[in-house]
């Protein structure tokens, strides 16, 4: 069980909360075991295969690894990440495995209670956030073992389960129940409260009356800043609160508002809110859906078969992919069309592993040998390699270019657009744009992320606001912790510099 509305504080309460963490997926739930006093140490005796982070961790071993220096720490780690702290982090929790080791961390953990910061996580499902809307059958793209959070291997809860890895993988199901029994384990309950919608953050200052705190943000010049006679009289911003309004969604389908008050505020609500759109005519019709999971829903309910006019599948990324695979396991007729080359260097399936992700290159062959000009040994399937959709209509017909600008009709039961997704940000004044790298565009995990303190994940345009996860650019669970351990070493330093 998780804390309701009654548990939750009100802005009417005299103290603020320390930190608010708006998203209870993987980044939240590391944080949360960070800022809950679990204190990570160099564990003597250890060696770490890379030997210069080995000699900075001998230098000063009785310091946690959160009060030490981590961009010296970091300094000249080589990955598959952008972000320094996600590759410190990750080699300090799994030294070797990108060249297939088996070292185990070089970290030891301690509960410091009198360090733990109090905190709330807020998030719409159970922890483990959108890994509770994957079907629960799909295997994860990285391997299992990069799916575990900090002292608690995941390989080790599955082996409990008597659940075995596929290729080294897990499945959605597994995954979204070990984040549960995580936070069940390591006694974090108190700090979750679920069922929960943000709708509104922004800054207040505790000193103005309630008329100011009802403004619409869009009367300021900016959409964060205060007014310049406020500024004037708290320089550091420390006095400035963040609140953050929303409700909770009770069992009988009620709602129940809360708004509360928090020193700091970090998002980390992820990416998988609202699918990316192609922006076509008709995309709005009954037919064309932009999620999986209405696929599995309309097989479940035999909406379409294998007399069925094709599905349309558009898109050339694993999400797709898991559609074509689904729907090929159902026999079910497909086309699947896509804007790229199949053999473009920057198509996923170029860059996987056939050994591992045999079921994914099996896609590819398909999407290669199966096109409309020629057929292939694929049963129900055709490839539409370099096409765009230009319009669906209401016959449940569907338009398409190719690359030489010929026209081309099919008919289809059903549309499933899955080209990417968006962070829902909408509780952010004008939808977090103003906290982007570039303050033009929408902000996007991979084109487009929020600009953050490589660091301390700070937020560049906004102090107190923190970003993590898909929201700063790091899009796998195996680097999103290195998000969490920025922000609890900024805080955990700045509590130790202003003691209460």
């Amino acid at each position: 069980m998780y804390p309701v509305l009654n548990k939750l504080p009100n802005k009417s309460d005299s103290k603020p909360l320390p930190v608010v963490i708006i998203g209870n997926g993987p980044s939240g739930i590391c944080l949360s075991y960070l800022l809950s006093g679990y204190i990570p140490y160099f564990k003597r005796g250890t060696v770490h295969p890379h030997p210069i982070l080995q000699r900075k961790l001998e230098e000063t071993p009785e310091i946690s690894i959160v009060d030490q220096d981590l961009e010296y720490l970091s300094e000249g780690l080589e990955g598959r990440s952008q972000s320094p702290l996600a590759l410190l982090f990750d080699t300090l929790l799994r030294p070797d495995t990108d060249f297939g080791g088996t070292a185990e961390s070089v970290l030891t953990w301690e509960h410091e209670a009198n360090r733990a910061i109090p905190h709330l996580v807020l998030g719409r499902n159970p922890p483990g956030g959108a890994w509770h809307f994957i079907e629960g059958s799909m295997i994860t793209l990285s391997q299992g073992e990069w799916m575990g959070l900090p002292d608690l291997h995941f390989i080790d809860w599955m082996r409990k389960k008597r659940r075995s890895l596929r290729n080294n993988r897990a499945t959605a199901e597994d995954i979204a129940q070990y984040y549960q029994h995580y936070v069940a384990k390591k006694g974090l309950q108190k700090n979750f409260s679920c069922g929960t919608v943000v709708t509104s953050v922004r800054k207040v200052s505790p000193d103005v009356n309630s008329s100011y705190a009802q403004q619409n943000p869009k009367n300021s010049v900016s959409f964060w800043d205060f007014p310049e006679k406020e500024k004037e009289d708290d320089q550091t911003g420390s006095r400035n609160l963040f609140q953050v309004d929303g409700f909770i969604k009770n069992i009988n389908g009620g709602h129940q508002p809360f708004s509360i008050y928090a020193k700091k505020v970090v998002l980390a609500t992820g990416t998988y809110d609202s699918p990316t759109k192609l922006g076509v005519n008709g995309e709005d019709l009954p037919f064309v859906y932009h999620k999986l999971s209405a696929l599995e829903e309309a097989v479940k309910n035999k909406r379409v078969g294998m007399t069925s006019d094709p599905i349309l599948i558009v898109g050339a990324g694993l999400t797709a992919a898991d559609a074509v695979l689904f729907a090929h396991h159902c026999n079910i007729p497909v086309i699947h069309a896509f804007r790229r080359r199949v053999n473009d260097p920057g198509l996923i399936f170029n860059q996987l592993p056939k050994m591992m992700y045999p079921e994914y290159h099996k896609v590819h062959q398909m999407m290669k040998e199966q096109s409309a000009a020629h057929s292939g040994p694929y049963e129900y399937y055709i490839s539409l390699p370099e096409h765009h959709v230009l319009s669906f209509r209401e016959n449940k017909k569907c338009v398409f270019q190719d690359k030489s600008g010929h026209q081309k009709v099919f008919n289809i039961s059903m549309a499933f657009v899955l080209i990417g997704s968006n962070p829902n940000l909408s509780f952010l004044p004008n939808n977090g744009i103003d906290l982007a790298v570039d303050i033009e565009q929408p902000v996007n995990s991979k084109r487009n992320p929020i600009d953050v303190d490589p660091f301390t994940y700070e937020c560049v345009q906004e102090k107190g606001l923190y970003a993590v996860g898909p929201l700063a650019g790091d899009n796998f669970v195996r680097f999103v912790q290195g998000g969490a351990l920025a922000v609890a070493s900024s805080l955990l330093k700045e509590a130790n510099k202003n003691p209460p």
